[in-house]
């Protein structure tokens, strides 16, 4: 069977003459050409033609309490009432760094900013103001965002094209990648200079595919740091508040000394933040020497979104995360059995409310297995889980999400249709 996306191709086609590729974000791309949304509620969206789709993209890990979360909107309104921008402080800041402090026990400061991308170059350019070092650590198949640093051997949409163009090999010697889960192999990266600022890493990997760290590995991580006076960057851009309200790093209990939240910090809207300890953020301007700005850093409508967000997951507790870890391990748990009697070779992760299957017949645990995967499987799989309705992102190496928004009842139509398409697969 096969949906019609009539309206959809005659809109790609108008937006690939105004827009590169059609598209303002590559992932968003795939072939013949994406679906347009019109609209989108709980954990349903919508496209142009009237389909309807359960959302397991849910952008990209944003919408943890499902689309047009009622509070969060609700507050939204009102605000909007009140003004857009401001561009001068107000409470409402002041209140959402004191949440994400209290969330987070590494975080004694945070400050607000507008995209992970932001927080994650703030970060960097933190860690080398405090340690007067240049060189930063990242890991294979890590994604950072897009900013120059951070694009060596970078997964998310980056991981399908080498070094990105327009990025100075100037800066991308400056830059050290380690293997994931190799703490033999990181240790040697580490001490193959004297210069390192900083080590930056999504505690748990969601940018090339779904891969889980070695326990053991995150403690050597932050133990090595430690040891050479090595700033540690959690990037919880995917994980904050998702995997837990403190997030990945509550729930491995390893403590970073700076950490970068956004996607489900503001469920849809665009705000991220950059926190860590006292004497760290103090280095930023006007306090510090480390300069850092934004016009719309810290706007009190994104702002509002996040205050609302964090007030709502809390407000649910552990029966949130609890609810989401129980469907995410039925679905996995699906798709593996569907896969192994079918005889495909797969491997199926998930933490939380997250999962990916890889189509593999060897463990995956880093960015080389990753990529070893059969991304044409993969894609198959997309197709035939969009043509009944449940919409994944069309890549491998990202992540599938589920929302608070889910019920019972949508557990049973994703858990049918992996069912349907893993088997049209064998």
């Amino acid at each position: 069977m096969a949906i019609s996306t009539e309206v959809s191709a005659q809109l790609y086609d108008e937006s690939v003459g105004v827009i590169p590729g059609g598209v303002n974000s590559p992932v968003r791309r795939y072939d013949p050409y994406p679906f347009f949304a019109s609209k989108s509620d709980g954990c349903n969206i919508w496209d142009v033609d009237g389909n309807r789709f359960i959302d397991l993209c849910n952008g990209y890990g944003s919408m943890l309490l499902g689309h047009r979360y009622d509070d969060v909107i609700q507050a939204v309104i009102a605000q909007l009432k009140r003004g857009t921008l401001y561009c001068t402080p107000t409470q409402l800041e002041t209140t959402l760094s004191s949440l994400i402090a209290e969330s987070y026990a590494s975080i004694d400061m945070a400050r607000a900013v507008n995209t992970g991308s932001e927080a994650t170059m703030t970060a960097v350019r933190l860690a080398r103001g405090y340690t007067e070092n240049t060189k930063v650590v990242t890991f294979e198949g890590g994604y950072h965002g897009a900013h120059d640093s951070v694009l060596v051997k970078a997964g998310s949409g980056s991981a399908t094209l080498p070094t990105s163009k327009g990025v100075l090999s100037q800066t991308t010697e400056q830059t050290l990648v380690a293997k994931y889960n190799d703490t033999e192999g990181f240790a040697d990266v580490v001490e193959s200079s004297e210069d390192v600022a900083a080590v930056i890493m999504e505690p748990v990997m969601a940018n090339m595919g779904l891969i889980l760290p070695d326990k053991k590995f995150l403690d050597a991580v932050r133990h090595i740091t430690k040891q050479r006076g090595i700033v540690l960057i959690f990037d919880e851009v995917v994980t904050g508040f998702r995997v837990s309200d403190g997030g990945a790093q509550r729930y491995f209990g390893v403590t970073p000394d700076i950490t970068t939240l956004a996607k489900a910090l503001g469920n849809g809207f665009g705000v991220a933040a950059v926190g860590g300890r006292r004497d760290i953020m103090e280095m930023l301007a006007p306090l510090g020497d480390v300069y850092q700005a934004s016009t719309f850093a810290g706007n009190p409508v994104a702002t509002t979104a996040a205050i609302s967000s964090i007030r709502a997951m809390r407000s649910m507790g552990s029966k949130l995360y609890d609810t989401l870890d129980v469907y995410c391990t039925r679905i996995s748990n699906t798709i593996h059995d569907v896969a192994a009697d079918n005889k495909i070779p797969h491997r199926v992760h998930h933490i939380s409310s997250m999962f990916q299957v890889f189509f593999s017949e060897e463990d995956v645990y880093d960015y080389a297995t990753a990529k070893k995967s059969d991304t044409v499987k993969f894609k198959q799989l997309f197709n035939l889980l969009l043509n009944r309705g449940v919409f994944i992102p069309p890549s491998q190496f990202e992540t599938a999400f589920l929302s608070g928004a889910m019920t019972d009842d949508d557990i049973n139509d994703i858990v049918t249709a992996y069912t349907e398409s893993m088997e049209a697969l064998a």
